[in-house]
C-alpha cells in the first residue's frame, strides 16, 4: 500500500456526534528504531514485544460544528484534569493526518486519557497514547464509512498513529509487531506495522517484562532529538545495517526457540542504542549507576542460574527485564533480591507481552 491508498473518497454518510473509547498498550522494542526521515519514516526496521498491563485508555467524544472551521476544535483532558500542555505535539499530530481524516476541522471533540502507569517511568506513553487517539478517530471514519474492511481499519490506525509517535504504529496488534520494510520479511513496509508474520516457539508467546525505574525524572534528552541526532552520526549507516541483520537472525531463532541467541541480540540492540547516543554530537550518558549495577546482576545470575532473563533498554536509565513464563518464579525471586533495591524508591512495574489495543 502508498500512502494515497489512506485518503479517503468523499464521504457519503453523516455522522453528527458519537464517542469512541479505546485502550492501546504500550510496546518495547527488540531490534530498536532510532533515526527517521521525512513523514515518520523509520531509517531502519524494528520489532517489538507488544505489552498488556501499560496501556493508555483515550476517549473521543464528537460533535459535528455545521460547518468546516480552518482551526481544529478540541479540549483535551488528562486523568480528569484540563492538559492543554498537551496541545502543541496534538495540533501537529492533527496537521500530520488531516490529509487522511478530512473531516477532522468539521467536529468539536472532547479527548480524555488516562494510563496505567505512572508518568516518567520509562513505559513509551507517546506509543500507547497516539495509537489510542488514533483508533477512536478510525472509530468515527469507520461510522462514515460502513463497509470500511477490519484490515484496512488497522492498517490505517498503525499508519494514522506512526504520524504521532513512530513506535506508537506497533500498539494496535500483538504480540510481535514489526515496522520498516526490510527485504526478508513479507509484507513489511515503512507505513504501518505488521503482525510478525513466521513461525514463534512457544517459548516466546507468554514472554514478562519487569520495568526496573531507575530514574523517573524527565528525560534528559527527548526522542525527537535523539533520532535527528542520527543524520549525519558518524556510525549511523552500519548501524542501520546492523538492524537489518539482526532481524533476519531473529527469524530462525523465534522459530526454533534459541534463548541464548536472543538474548545477545535483545541485549546487543540495547547497548548499540545507548552507544549511538554517547557518540553522538552532542552526546549522552543516559544510563545511571545503577543501570550498570542492574545489567551486571543479571548478567551474574543468568551465568549462575542457568536462567534465562535478559535487559533491554530505551533512552533513558530503566531496565526492562523479559524473561520466559517457565522461569517467572526464580526472576521474580531474584528481582525481589537483588534487583529492586537499585530502583529509585523501590518502584517498578510487572507487565507480560499482550495482544493489542482494545475497544472499550
Amino acid at each position: 500500500m502508498t500512502e494515497q491508498d489512506f485518503v479517503p473518497k468523499p464521504y457519503e454518510n453523516q455522522v453528527q456526534e458519537g464517542k469512541a473509547s479505546y485502550r492501546s498498550p504500550s510496546n518495547i522494542a527488540l531490534v530498536k528504531y532510532w533515526g527517521k526521515k521525512k513523514d515518520q519514516i523509520p531509517a531502519n526496521p524494528s520489532i517489538s514485544f507488544t505489552l498488556d498491563a501499560c496501556a493508555t485508555t483515550t476517549t473521543l467524544t464528537y460533535k459535528k460544528r455545521g460547518y468546516k472551521a480552518d482551526d481544529y476544535s478540541y479540549e483535551l483532558f488528562f486523568e480528569g484534569h484540563k492538559k492543554d500542555a498537551f496541545k502543541p505535539k496534538i495540533d501537529v499530530f492533527l496537521g500530520r493526518i488531516e490529509k487522511y481524516l478530512p473531516f477532522l476541522k468539521e467536529y468539536h471533540f472532547e479527548i480524555e486519557t488516562s494510563n496505567s502507569f505512572p508518568h516518567s517511568s520509562g513505559i513509551a506513553s507517546s506509543a500507547s497514547g497516539m495509537s489510542a487517539l488514533a483508533l477512536c478517530f478510525m472509530h468515527l471514519e469507520k461510522e462514515l464509512v460502513p463497509e470500511m474492511t477490519q484490515d484496512y481499519f488497522i492498517k490505517k490506525a498503525s499508519f494514522l498513529a506512526r504520524l504521532g509517535s513512530g513506535s506508537a504504529c506497533r500498539s494496535i496488534e500483538g504480540d510481535l509487531v514489526q515496522w520498516g520494510t526490510h527485504e526478508n520479511t513479507a509484507g513489511s513496509t515503512d507505513l504501518y506495522g505488521i503482525k510478525y508474520p513466521y513461525e514463534v516457539h512457544h517459548v516466546f508467546q507468554n514472554y514478562h517484562d519487569t520495568i526496573l525505574l531507575v530514574d523517573k525524572g524527565q528525560k534528559q534528552v527527548s526522542s525527537t532529538v535523539g533520532h535527528d541526532l542520527m543524520h549525519g552520526h558518524p556510525f549511523a549507516e552500519r548501524r542501520f545495517d546492523q538492524a537489518h541483520e539482526n532481524l533476519t537472525k531473529l527469524r530462525s531463532i523465534f522459530k526454533s526457540g534459541d534463548l541464548n541467541s536472543f538474548i545477545k541480540i535483545v541485549e546487543g540492540e540495547a547497548l548499540t542504542l545507548h552507544a549511538m547516543m554517547m557518540t553522538s554530537m552532542p552526546y549522552f550518558v543516559l544510563m545511571k549507576p545503577n543501570t550498570l549495577e542492574i545489567i551486571n546482576k543479571i548478567w551474574a545470575f543468568r551465568e549462575q542460574s542457568k536462567t534465562h532473563p535478559c535487559f533491554t533498554l530505551d533512552a533513558g536509565a530503566n531496565v526492562h527485564v523479559l524473561y520466559p513464563e517457565s522461569e517467572k518464579s526464580e526472576v521474580d525471586q531474584f528481582i525481589q533480591n537483588e534487583l529492586v533495591a537499585y530502583c529509585e524508591n523501590g518502584q517498578y512495574l510487572c507487565d507480560r507481552i499482550g495482544f493489542g489495543a482494545k475497544k472499550m
